[in-house]
């Protein structure tokens, strides 16, 4: 019989795997993976933050995922640099940041694991409260904005002649990355997080025909990923968020093995999406 610790873990993975998965659609369309790194890098940071104002950790990085992309978009219009010069120096430098100041909280004992790999296991029911109703608004204005942000991602030009405002969408988008990193730390830490958003849509991709497929899938890629890998972790006792990406990553290199073609359709053959 399971645990209900178990349950708890089962129930928060699932819904951070269905907000992910659309969402890292646009991640891996959009070439956006080290603004992803760069988000759940700085997360750390507001952690780091609300431990030193005494409020919920989970709420400063809330906080700081949010304030990181008008600062992000600040920086990209003032300084010369290219893009991925500009966040790596986000990420590294928030991630050092947030490692001096809790070097300096000397009257905390922090344990650094379960923030930079997630601890899944020990999800309450408020947490999990936060991570649906928190997934729920993401999803809602992610249905709001997919056209024009679809548009946008295929041909900017385009979608903007035709009055979609792609720039208010890409804004807009990069707040629900900033906004699915915060709710989805709890399960997999900093440094985990992002494979939530990039491996379950690159594993549906071998098998979408439309980007509305491959949302879908990535739905299906993720949940499978956490049903699998809690239970290993819990056959094996290993690290329950790592055990999750790991059973991602398996069913990836499985996505890239010739007999996916048995699991598509011949009228309607499997062709890359965007």
């Amino acid at each position: 019989m399971l645990d209900d610790f178990f349950v708890r873990a089962l129930v928060a993975g699932i819904g951070v795997a269905i907000v992910a998965g659309p969402l890292g659609c646009f991640v891996v369309w959009r070439k956006m993976a080290y603004f992803g790194a760069t988000l759940s890098h700085s997360a750390l940071l507001g952690v780091a933050f609300g431990l030193l104002i005494g409020i919920d950790p989970m709420l400063g990085v809330a906080i700081q995922c949010l304030l990181i992309v008008p600062a992000l978009v600040l920086l990209e219009r003032l300084s010369p640099l290219s893009t991925d010069s500009q966040l790596g120096i986000l990420a590294h430098g928030t991630l050092a940041l947030s490692l001096v100041i809790f070097g300096f909280m000397t009257w905390i004992r922090v344990d650094l694991t379960g923030y930079l790999f997630g601890d899944i296991l020990a999800v309450s029911a408020r947490e999990i409260a936060y991570i649906y109703t928190g997934g729920a608004v993401v999803l809602g204005v992610l249905a709001w904005i997919w056209r024009p942000l679809l548009a946008a991602t295929v041909n900017a030009e385009i979608a903007a002649a035709e009055g979609l405002r792609p720039e208010r969408s890409k804004v807009i988008f990069m707040f629900l990355v900033a906004a699915t990193i915060a709710i989805g730390m709890k399960v997999a830490g900093v440094l985990l997080i992002l494979s939530f958003l990039i491996i379950p849509p690159a594993t549906a991709r071998a098998y979408a025909a439309t980007p509305e497929h491959m949302a879908i899938g990535a739905i299906i890629v993720g949940v499978l990923a956490t049903v699998l890998g809690l239970n290993a972790s819990n056959l094996w006792d290993t690290p329950s968020g790592p055990s999750i990406v790991v059973a991602a990553l398996v069913l990836f290199i499985v996505s890239l093995l010739p007999f996916k073609r048995f699991f598509v359709s011949k009228r309607t053959p499997s062709r890359e999406v965007l």
